[in-house]
């Protein structure tokens, strides 16, 4: 059995704080998590009597109440990914829906497992009922699943599939360079190669906000991509063999400098999501000027906006009100 390896050189030690004896790297947004996340492990606890119980009774309650425990087991699980992908859903500004509904397959197992546990021979109505009764309160405590695409309605639909078909590409790409250093048998290359995958992902959710960038990083999450799933490779089965240092300095500098550049490419992207906002602000105040409904004599800077009043104030309304500006004599 494997040992779980902890401390300051662990992979989430070393992600935590971000490779500190390495050079330091730019920050990257946190990964999304849902705020129900950690529900479904205490459900999964509070079903522990029927694995504990079934060992004191006859065959046919064992196995009944470790098939119980095994379907609520295994429903929090599927309960447990669909709040991540969720969460993940969530966080995104064009998402496509979950292709499975993982928090309903969840409820109706825990439902199941609940149903089954409480069975009693003549009573099954009341164990039906007892297993819907799970389903409601599981569907009330973390909702249902999303059940429909998110996305802009600028958004070219087959661009964003384009968009889809190369990330999962470049999906299987990182899942190669993950499995190719963990045969180095190094925990702190593994991690590298973690923080590495965190910045490509970064670049992910780019693309997915916006698909008419895919021309710009079809080269990252093709050709780069590929290249670093190679040198990865090459390098994991070198090291492997021979614990050249050298050569483990080179690859990290490698990463480096590819990793700087997923960044910044990622970046660019953002950047011209804030250029198409400053164009239609800037179309909408010239429609606006031309329609006589704003204009440079009507701006208001924040200097000559006049002061809340609060001398005085005795309710929120009156903190609240505006002063009512005197009215300009004309000069002569």
């Amino acid at each position: 059995m494997g040992k779980r390896i902890t401390g300051r050189f662990s992979p989430n030690s070393l992600l935590k704080n971000n490779l500190p004896d390495g050079p330091p790297r730019a920050a990257l947004p946190p990964t999304p998590r849902h705020p129900h996340e950690g529900r479904p492990k205490w459900i999964t606890l509070a079903a522990s009597p029927f694995l504990l119980g079934a060992f004191f009774q006859g065959a046919t309650g064992m196995v009944t109440d470790l098939a119980a425990f095994g379907l609520v087991a295994s429903g929090m699980y599927m309960t447990r990914e669909g709040l991540v992908a969720q969460a993940a859903y969530q966080a995104r500004r064009v998402a496509k829906r979950p292709a499975i509904p993982r928090k309903l397959f969840g409820g109706v197992m825990a439902a199941l497992g609940i149903g089954l546990g409480a069975a009693e021979p003549g009573v099954w109505a009341e164990a039906g009922m007892i297993g819907a009764a799970g389903l409601a309160l599981h569907q009330l405590s973390f909702g249902l699943d999303p059940w429909r695409d998110k996305g802009r309605g600028d958004v070219d639909s087959f661009q964003q599939g384009r968009a889809e078909t190369m990330i999962d590409e470049a999906e299987g790409h990182l899942a190669q360079m993950r499995d190719a250093i963990a045969r180095s048998g190094d925990r702190r290359l593994e991690a590298r190669v973690a923080v590495f995958d965190a910045s490509v992902r970064h670049l992910f959710d780019r693309v997915r906000d916006n698909p008419g960038g895919l021309s710009s990083a079809r080269r990252y999450l093709g050709v780069y991509l590929m290249g670093a799933r190679d040198a990865t490779i090459r390098f994991a089965d070198l090291y492997a063999q021979t614990r050249d240092q050298r050569a483990r300095a080179d690859y990290e500098t490698f990463l480096d400098d590819l990793e700087r550049d997923f960044i910044a490419r990622a970046d660019r992207l953002l950047d011209g999501d804030r250029d198409a906002l400053d164009i239609e602000m800037s179309v909408l105040r010239d429609r606006l000027a031309r329609e006589g409904l704003t204009g440079a004599a009507t701006r208001v800077s924040p200097e000559d906006r006049p002061a809340l009043q609060s001398q005085e104030a005795q309710t929120l309304d009156e903190l609240l009100r505006m002063p009512v500006p005197a009215p300009k004599v004309p000069r002569d």
